[in-house]
């Protein structure tokens, strides 16, 4: 199917979605959400957007990937857009963001410790259930924190 050209080289949300390699559902979903601007329609009904949209559709993507939220990467987006902004500022938002992940990697090392602590204290696997340690460990007092 051949498409027709688009005004000052602008582009259709399936060009667009395409380019950023997302689909068009993602780039409507983040319109709702306040992540993209929503450009007017033509007369015809279609949505054309700026060739600057597929940059920004990369950032929000490569953002997620990176574990910022939507709410995070609206204030990225905004620090971006605000020529008042600096880097120094986009890096205490990535600070944060890495601060934030190291504490939930320790909570799930701890986690994992918990659970790996479970395994071993279960040595018999043939009991009945109402003998199950597993199960009678998660039913007991909550383990206290470990001290830091």
């Amino acid at each position: 199917m051949l498409s027709s050209p688009t005004p000052a080289g602008r582009l259709t949300i399936g060009k667009l979605a395409e380019l950023a390699e997302v689909s068009a559902n993602a780039v409507r979903f983040y319109e709702r959400e306040g992540l993209m601007h929503v450009p007017a329609k033509t007369t015809s009904g279609y949505r054309l957007y700026e060739p600057d949209a597929v940059d920004r559709l990369r950032f929000i993507k490569n953002a997620q990937h990176c574990g910022f939220t939507l709410s995070e990467i609206q204030a990225l987006l905004q620090l971006r857009d605000q020529a008042s902004s600096c880097c120094n500022d986009v890096r205490a938002k990535v600070i944060e963001k890495k601060l934030e992940l190291e504490a939930r990697i320790k909570a799930m090392k701890a986690m994992s410790k918990a659970l790996d602590q479970l395994i071993a204290d279960c040595s018999n696997g043939d009991r009945p259930t109402d003998d199950c340690s597993i199960l009678a460990a998660l039913s007991g007092p909550a383990a206290e924190e470990q001290p830091r």
